[in-house]
């Protein structure tokens, strides 16, 4: 460096010979970086080119044109200008859209731009699999439209400085087709906040408001780049209640889609692009949108190295007494640093590098930890030079004496703003090496910044009250909590029980009468009226006491509870209208139970009709809170036959019981007074539509006329499951006559059978109730009843048939009713008898 930078006179300070030498140091390395920038800004484009006309990742792009490079003996600077030169760009045109051609072997794009019609297709050699298919590719739907696009955003990327520059390009491009309106870049700090880095379409208040978000959850940016995926957020009211929205207000942009940078590794920024525009992102726009933002991974991925980082670090130059001293200094709670001196030839020192750093040393700038090792205290710090601090770390370092100096204030300009911060340094000798740490006296700007976004996103803000001075002072967000103007100043204690509701006056004066006489702390809620309505507030607070135990302080927070407690005033009115409901149901269920009692006996033994033994059971199902309509009947008629019916009526609750009710009564009456089986159907059938207790009411019969002096049975069915009868060791079920379900059309027919009952028969009828499982077809559940049946008869259980059958049924869904017709005796070993029609 000897000879580079402004000459400096012979009696110039050694401080102002180190700093001079440290310019012109730094005046090479970014002649150094300019050079490597315009060689890094040749190779971005070409591989957009590629990213855009082949349609593969940035990686493979490179690889690529190091292929080709290779193949034809050329420097990679000279095929990525090759590949530049081919390109030639014409923007969409006309009815048929353009695209770039791919030349066949090669990838790159031709230097014509060709139409994506079948007659201008370019002619591919034979055998060229991958430029057809490249061809073919680029013959998709909308493909031609969006190369354009993408090649656009390509070439002006590699000129882009900086997320700003980025963020216009992104909305400048991608504003007409893909209605893009605003876009915003975050990147990831170490601390695992977020930090505007770019933005285009966004006001500067707006941006000063978002332009640090803490880690907290609910923030779309920060799902994005933790989980690695885009989310599309599409619909506002429900991704407001999911996602803390960024904007002022909240629905200015209804659609917004937040993008990882990258998306193929750990993601260190996410692009946010927000519409105008409400709906979902079409297909064609997501993928727009996701090619874009894996363009942009380049600009926004580079990692910013802190300066003479070019140096090894601690641990690679094996020095061992400073990787020790860096583990000491991680145990560290406090700042601390190790300082290597950098001499000249003779030994004068020119500068130090920060060598080792606690995990809690921050400078003014915010740089924290390990970004502080390798940096050098002339180069970053440069108006240290000259200082009472230089020459006690020049003195410490000469003598071994340490050094503690008087407080001073330090000024750093970052990103153009200027930011100062007092220090007490103190620093001792550690071999060739100085030990340096300090304390900072004042709050930085970042730690307000933290503080202002808690309040904000926390919805809180701190206030102070002053019993000595009588002074109150007040955060910004509790203003915007009371809803008071900050000119008007904070609110006294005299004056705020002026803006609460009356009826919790007492309770807070009581909390208040017990914080400043007991010293009690206090958590309070409490209403105020505003401009805006009543909201509900809470109050944090506690006291500070003098040497007499007198309150001489009072500190705490204001939090604003209204969307808190009108989330719990809904829950509170649904819960209301549950139990509500809940009661409505039971006291249903419970008048409903006591009609089915009273309409539908159940015999605790069995049942002697016309020489039969008739065993009844039901069953109410195990859920649920209604009864069913499941019903049975068993009488003698006046001409000593016996009358049996087993029914269903579709539905629950109080309209099936009465629908039950009336199917029974009439039933009976007009068997009594002796109609025809098939006739008694067909009338129910008509009343059922006409007349129902409910709104087109349905229900499933099967009923039998049993004639004790010839034993035979004439029965008939509506819809119902068929009769099983067992005879001696088989069981099987009774081929039915026609018959529809009751009360679904009006020229509905039924029909009869006859069966021929032998002594030892048991005839069982049956709601579906019995046979029936969910997803299970009703063959199988049949099957089951007719093996359990013959197992029970084989095993002597057959009294109680019907009860048993009900019983085996635990967990059963629906209500089971069950009769079993048993015709005493024993069996006559003579053929079975058949149904007849």
């Amino acid at each position: 460096m000897k000879g580079e930078g402004a000459p400096v006179g012979e009696g110039a300070a050694p401080e102002v010979l180190a700093l001079a030498k440290v310019v012109a140091r730094l005046r090479s390395e970014l002649a150094e970086l300019e050079a490597v920038a315009a060689t890094t800004a040749v190779v971005e484009r070409a591989k957009g080119v590629l990213m855009t006309g082949a349609g593969v990742s940035a990686d493979t792009a490179y690889a690529m044109l190091l292929e080709r490079a290779g193949e034809r003996g050329r420097t990679l600077l000279e095929e990525c200008w090759i590949t530049l030169g081919r390109l030639r760009y014409q923007p969409p045109s006309g009815a048929a859209p353009y695209s770039v051609a791919v030349t066949a072997g090669t990838g790159a794009p031709t230097g014509a731009v060709t139409s994506s019609t079948a007659a201008d297709a370019p002619q591919q050699p034979a055998g060229s699999a991958f430029s057809r298919h490249r061809y073919l590719a680029g013959r998709r739907a909308g493909d031609a439209v969006l190369r354009p696009l993408l090649a656009r955003l390509a070439e002006g990327l590699a000129a882009a400085h900086g997320g700003d520059d980025v963020a216009e390009l992104l909305r400048s491009v991608l504003g007409g087709a893909a209605g893009v309106d605003a876009v915003m870049i975050y990147s990831l700090t170490p601390a695992g906040s977020l930090q505007l880095t770019g933005r285009a379409g966004i006001n500067e208040a707006l941006a000063e408001r978002w332009r640090h978000i803490p880690p907290l959850s609910g923030v779309a940016a920060h799902e994005a780049i933790a989980g690695r995926r885009a989310l599309w957020l599409e619909e506002p009211e429900q991704d407001a209640r999911r996602y803390l929205l960024i904007g002022d207000p909240p629905d200015r942009w209804p659609s917004r889609a937040w993008l990882p940078v990258p998306d193929d590794g750990p993601a260190t920024a996410a692009i946010g692009f927000l519409r105008t525009q409400p709906g979902p992102f079409p297909a064609d726009i997501r993928a727009l949108l996701r090619r874009a933002a894996r363009l942009c991974a380049g600009p926004l991925g580079a990692t910013e190295h802190p300066r003479g980082a070019d140096a090894d670090p601690a641990g690679a130059r094996g020095d061992v007494e400073v990787a020790s001293v860096q583990r000491i200094l991680d145990a560290l709670a406090g700042p601390a640093i190790l300082l290597t001196p950098l001499r000249s030839r003779s030994g004068e020192v020119e500068d130090y590098r920060i060598d080792a750093a606690a995990p809690e040393s921050v400078d003014v700038a915010g740089r924290r930890g390990k970004e502080l090792v390798g940096r050098r205290i002339l180069e970053t710090y440069p108006t240290v030079a000259g200082s009472a601090l230089w020459e006690g770390y020049l003195e410490t370092l000469t003598t071994g004496t340490g050094y503690e100096g008087e407080p001073f204030t330090y000024e750093e300009v970052t990103s153009g703003v200027p930011q100062q911060s007092v220090y007490s340094v103190r620093a001792s000798r550690l071999g060739d090496h100085l030990v340096v740490s300090w304390v900072r006296h004042d709050t930085s700007a970042r730690e307000a910044r933290r503080l202002a976004d808690m309040q904000r996103l926390g919805n809180l803000g701190w206030a102070g009250w002053n019993l000595t001075t009588d002074t109150i002072t007040w955060s910004d967000q509790v203003y915007a909590i009371f809803d008071r103007d900050p000119r008007a100043g904070p609110m006294s204690l005299e004056e705020l029980p002026g803006h609460l509701l009356p009826d919790d006056l007492p309770d807070m004066g009581a909390a208040v009468q017990r914080l400043l006489s007991a010293g009690e702390p206090i958590d309070q809620p409490f209403r105020i009226t505003t401009a805006l309505g009543v909201r509900h507030l809470r109050i944090v607070a506690e006291t500070q006491t003098d040497a007499d135990g007198t309150p001489v302080e009072v500190h705490g927070f204001f939090q604003d509870l209204s969307a808190q407690r009108a989330a719990e005033l809904a829950l509170l009115e649904s819960e209301r209208a549950v139990l509500l409901q809940r009661g409505m149901l039971q006291a249903e269920r419970a008048l409903a139970a006591r009609l089915q009692d009273t309409l539908l006996p159940i015999p605790e033994q069995s049942l002697e009709l016309a020489g039969l033994c008739v065993d009844v059971a039901y069953v109410p199902a195990d859920r649920g809170i209604n009864v069913g309509g499941d019903w049975y009947s068993a009488v003698e008629l006046p001409d000593k036959s016996a009358l049996f019916v087993v029914g269903d009526v579709a539905g629950h609750g109080l309209a099936a019981v009465g629908t039950m009710a009336q199917l029974r009564f009439t039933t009976k009456g007009m068997t009594v007074t002796g109609s025809a089986l098939p006739d008694v159907l067909n009338r129910l059938n008509t009343l059922l539509l006409h007349t129902g207790t409910a709104p087109s009411a349905t229900a499933t019969m099967v009923m039998g006329r049993y004639q004790p002096w010839d034993r035979r049975l004439v029965w008939v069915r509506a819809g119902h499951l068929p009769p099983l009868l067992v005879r001696g060791d088989r069981a099987q079920f009774l081929d039915q006559p026609r018959g529809s379900l009751l009360g679904a059309a009006f020229d509905a027919s039924y029909g009869q059978a006859v069966l021929d009952l032998l002594p030892g028969d048991h005839l069982l009828l049956y709601t579906d109730g019995l046979v029936e499982e969910p997803g299970e077809d009703i063959e199988a559940g049949l099957a089951r009843l007719a093996a359990a049946t013959l197992r029970l008869l084989g095993e002597g259980r057959g009294e109680s048939l019907a009860r048993t059958l009900a019983a085996q049924r635990p967990g059963n869904r629906d209500d089971i009713c069950v009769l079993d017709i048993h015709v005493p005796g024993a069996a006559p070993d003579q053929p079975e008898a058949a149904d007849e029609p």
